[in-house]
């Protein structure tokens, strides 16, 4: 994220302002930053994400979102885009703009990403009662890192490799890593080419 020369503004202006431009901003206590462009693998990823889940999820009351639906976080006072998540509320389900109650978020990293994905913009997403995964998938690395909310309210990492399945426990689907990363080229073969 980029940081806009902004001055500090709410959640309510922010929304406001947000609805005038003509590229996507994140929102954290005050500030707006800008979202970077993403690469080929970094979407394909995420599509792929995208269609097994929607799939999955058809004809039950959840919903499924790719990269354009704002994640409000009230209490992390942030409004984030993530790449990919879920929710079965029936409250998002009367919120057009934004949703805030996920059972599962997906953030694929990118080398300017990677450490605030991890770190911060976790932070924020522990901060959603109804949140029970957390997904993150390098496109470099293939592989699926999946931290569960266990009965404790511990965040526990499940990792799964290039020949493995992932459990997403939240809504009931089992995935090969391998079909999240179809069609990805191997890291290096663009620069190759």
């Amino acid at each position: 994220m980029t940081a806009v020369p902004q001055p500090k503004f709410s959640a309510e202006d922010y929304l406001a302002w947000e609805v005038t431009q003509t590229e996507k901003h994140e929102f954290v206590g005050g500030e707006a930053f800008a979202m970077a462009g993403a690469s080929d693998a970094h979407v394909t990823v995420a599509g792929n994400l995208f269609v097994a889940l929607r799939a999955h999820l058809r004809g039950t009351p959840c919903r499924t979102y790719i990269a354009d639906m704002k994640l409000h976080m009230a209490a992390a006072d942030a409004y984030f885009y993530p790449d990919v998540f879920v929710t079965c509320s029936t409250a998002d389900a009367l919120r057009p703009q934004d949703k805030a109650e996920p059972v599962l978020v997906a953030e694929v990293l990118s080398p300017t990403t990677a450490a605030y994905d991890r770190g911060a913009k976790f932070a924020a997403y522990r901060s959603l009662p109804s949140l029970q995964e957390y997904v993150l998938i390098d496109p470099e690395s293939p592989g699926v890192e999946v931290y569960r909310r266990d009965a404790s309210n511990h965040w526990v990492l499940y990792p799964y490799g290039p020949q493995d399945a992932a459990e997403f426990a939240s809504v009931g689907l089992t995935l090969p890593v391998a079909q999240v990363f179809e069609d990805v080229p191997p890291p290096g073969a663009a620069a190759a080419a």
